[in-house]
């Protein structure tokens, strides 16, 4: 990884193009200090980007680490500066998922090793079992199973959430605190392709700054404590190409491609990139499905997303059988979408892993069959689990709400947030050049603004230059200018939805680990905020106050949409339109902003999400969807009342 020294080109381009694309980010002077209750993201990515445009640097790779590390801090799950020459190369494994569980012999929290450990890895990492069983020291030599459920007392010879709280320091991707605590250990998630393993921080890195851990444990049904060191090992990421040779891994997964940079869709259309079937490099790292490749490219207008990017995909590994929901799951799922009807005849589940999938005509469809269905077999009460969704289509999380909720002030005509993007001098300039010189006469360009509509919901007219006058505001002592309120987006919905709500606020629980992202936010936001729907969240450090969602934002972007919109303008060779990346790199940003409902005048981004309930976990329920739906309906449902905000 530190064979190629820094090219001073590379990095010029990837600092004038990180600083000029920054200038269509929202939150890019809201997070120099962010308010309570999100103190510890004050991150001056500008000050940042000057900084290491002098700093020296041993490799390139040592370059990009510091630009990963620096964007992470914002811990803004839309906006990162990523690289499919390093970030996507390899991902590390240890074999040793850990978990928070309250003990069942003095009721406390601690942190265990996953009872299904030893489960996970043999299926998964069948080539590499035999590696750890033998650089386990004495006794322990081949006893790697004998560690599943284990609890652990030493992480490197400290307590074991300096470890956790060290992590949630650099993980990002959550304003909250404790979500990126609950980032350290194992969970569940829902894929397109079935139910799937997270391992977790501790046991899953993209850039691990160790080689090796030490654990002190004391395994089940001992009252020894054991001390061992285990390596971690690396697997090619699944979005690199192969090499041979230094000369070959530069040139098929460091050097820009086609799909790199965005394009002029009136002189270069987006067909050529379709060619190969392949999606632009963000796929690679957004928390969602792959979507048809055609849903990455603007030939026509696309379906707004809002989604979470990370360093490495989304792992592909499946959860246990035994950890799998038995019943099946009900005719009307489809995709990341499933169905159930819990043993008590009353409470109906949805699980949804992503309000993304490949068609998002059958997917919105498919969420209201599948709610009809629950209502027909006699659900009286709804568990939506929302656990590691990182976002989606908008529409979707808009549809989902209304189709709940039913016809009511606050579903129709907007079901989601207002929102407001950022009106700098080139983003005027690229309105101008649409109105005023008819650059965009397909009207499929996102600043057109036939896309938009008013804050009372009209559809702007073709000749409105709607980020003229700006909204001018003061931001931790910065200037800063954004457009008027943007209203609904979404309806007329392609579906008809029915005019009554399907389920009564009080019998809804929306349920998740905090990792609630983007569009996830969006519908939780409103269910919670609107409506008074209780959220929970399941196994989170019972002294750090839990929030039910994070990275809110209104609608994610990359460079390589905001370089389309150059592009497609005329406007390349402004000074203020940075230049192509020359690296196969990817930015992502938050280009529209929601906000409030409790406070309309702020961003819903630093509003709180306190959650009602921290579920605490088990032995027994861990990792185990169904048992953990089970357990919330008898304990949660039946009530008069639930706690509004948890106690801590």
């Amino acid at each position: 990884m530190n064979a190629s020294p820094l090219e001073a080109g590379i990095r010029a381009n990837i600092i004038d193009v990180a600083n000029k694309t920054l200038a269509f980010h929202t939150s890019v002077n809201y997070q120099v200090q962010a308010p309570l209750p999100y103190e510890d993201t004050h991150e001056d990515l500008h000050a940042d980007l000057a900084r290491i445009s002098q700093q020296r640097y041993a490799s390139e790779f040592e370059f990009h680490l510091d630009l990963y590390h620096s964007f992470k801090r914002v811990n803004d799950g839309h906006c990162g500066l990523y690289s499919l020459c390093y970030d996507s190369l390899y991902v590390t494994y240890l074999p040793l998922p850990l978990v928070l569980l309250n003990d069942e012999v003095d009721g406390a929290q601690h942190i265990f090793i996953a009872p299904e450990a030893f489960k996970v890895a043999s299926e998964e990492f069948k080539d590499q079992i035999g590696f750890w069983q033998d650089s386990l020291p004495g006794k322990l030599k081949g006893q790697l199973a004998s560690l599943s459920g284990a609890k652990v007392l030493l992480i490197d010879g400290q307590d074991p959430f300096v470890a956790v709280d060290e992590n949630a320091k650099v993980t990002g991707s959550y304003q909250s605190f404790a979500t990126r605590q609950n980032s350290f250990f194992a969970s569940y998630r829902l894929d397109a392709s079935g139910w799937q393993y997270a391992m977790g921080n501790f046991a899953q890195q993209t850039h691990p700054l160790i080689d090796s851990v030490e654990l002190t444990v004391r395994r089940k049904n001992s009252t020894k404590d054991d001390t061992f060191t285990i390596p971690y090992r690396s697997r090619f990421g699944s979005g690199s190409k192969n090499f041979t040779d230094l000369g070959s891994y530069r040139r098929l997964n460091c050097k820009a491609s086609q799909k790199t940079n965005g394009v002029d869709l009136y002189d270069h259309p987006a067909n050529s990139q379709l060619e190969d079937n392949e999606p632009p490099a963000i796929a690679f790292f957004q928390q969602q499905p792959r979507l048809e490749p055609s849903a990455y490219y603007r030939r026509e207008r696309k379906e707004a997303l809002n989604v979470l990017l990370d360093g490495s995909p989304l792992s592909d590994i499946d959860l246990p059988g035994l950890l799998q929901p038995t019943p099946p799951p009900l005719n009307e799922s489809y995709s990341v979408a499933q169905f159930f009807m819990l043993d008590d005849k009353h409470t109906g589940v949805l699980a949804l892993g992503s309000f993304s999938a490949k068609n998002f005509t059958k997917f919105g469809e498919s969420l209201l069959e599948g709610l009809l269905g629950l209502k027909e077999k006699g659900a009286t009460r709804l568990i939506v689990d929302v656990t590691n969704n990182g976002g989606g289509y908008i529409c979707i999380a808009h549809w989902l709400h209304r189709i709940i909720m039913g016809e009511s002030d606050a579903t129709v005509p907007q079901s989601g947030l207002d929102t407001t993007t950022r009106a700098g001098p080139l983003a005027q300039l690229i309105v101008q050049r649409i109105v005023s010189d008819n650059a965009d006469p397909d009207e499929v360009l996102s600043y057109n603004p036939t896309q938009w509509s008013n804050a009372t919901h009209h559809q702007f007219p073709a000749s409105r230059q709607w980020l003229k006058p700006a909204n001018k505001l003061t931001i931790n002592g910065r200037k800063d200018a954004f457009s008027e309120r943007l209203g609904q987006e979404c309806q007329p919905f392609k579906w008809d939805a029915p005019k009554d709500r399907l389920f009564e606020p009080q019998d809804i629980l929306i349920v998740s680990n905090g990792r609630c992202a983007s569009s996830c936010s969006l519908f939780s936001i409103r269910m919670a905020k609107s409506h008074g729907v209780h959220t929970v969240v399941v196994g989170g450090k019972e002294d750090s106050r839990q929030e039910y969602c994070g990275t809110v934002g209104g609608q994610s972007v990359s460079f390589h949409d905001i370089d389309t919109e150059i592009k497609s303008t005329k406007l390349k060779n402004h000074t203020l339109a940075p230049p192509d990346f020359l690296t196969n790199s990817v930015q992502g940003l938050t280009w529209r902003l929601g906000y409030g409902i409790d406070d309309p005048s702020e961003p819903e981004e630093w509003q709180s999400h306190w959650a009602d309930i921290n579920f605490p976990l088990t032995l027994e329920s861990v990792n185990n969807p169904y048992i953990i739906w089970k357990s919330l309906a008898s304990k949660y449902f039946g009530q008069d009342r639930l706690l509004r905000v948890q106690e801590v």
